[in-house]
């Protein structure tokens, strides 16, 4: 499955340490350069050092979207990242685009480009056999990454989780 990965999936992950299950669950990732350049700058030190060693590794393929109407678009509503990550979605034909931002998943599924986010990925891992529980890893989310989820959403994807 080909993905397109944002900032705040990988980010949030490698805060958590967390990132393998990128790894298992997207065997071909690619980030955009604004994205990559955003990633080196986490502020988190252990975090940092789990993604340069994904980078290093070469499993995280880093690629620039084609100047475009679409990028050119993207640009003008949305951050550099959420922009290149969409665009080079669609020029390379991505399976689906990992994103949590609301405004860049809802440009992304007008792109026609299948999206999920972190807690996506973390309900993927569950139902995997790679993380017994969603609602602990959610919670260190909250306590390692400052993450927000509302608890309507919270609630829904526990209970998709069968927990």
């Amino acid at each position: 499955m080909r993905a397109v990965s944002n900032t705040s999936p990988i980010s949030n992950l490698a805060s958590i340490d967390r990132l393998g299950f990128l790894r298992s669950q997207f065997p071909e990732l690619w980030i955009p350069d604004a994205v990559a350049q955003e990633l080196r700058a986490h502020p988190d030190i252990g975090a940092r050092s789990r993604i340069e060693r994904a980078l290093q590794e070469g499993w995280f393929q880093v690629g620039s979207p084609r100047d475009s109407p679409l990028l050119r678009i993207l640009q003008l509503q949305l951050h550099p990242g959420e922009a290149e990550t969409i665009a080079l979605a669609a020029d390379i034909g991505a399976d689906i685009v990992l994103i949590d931002e609301q405004e860049g998943r809802q440009f992304a599924a007008k792109a026609g480009v299948a999206v999920t986010g972190v807690l996506g990925i973390l309900l993927r891992a569950k139902r995997a056999g790679e993380l017994n529980a969603v609602k602990p890893a959610i919670d260190e989310l909250r306590r390692r990454a400052s993450f927000f989820v509302s608890a309507s959403l919270e609630a829904r994807i526990v209970a998709a989780a069968g927990e």
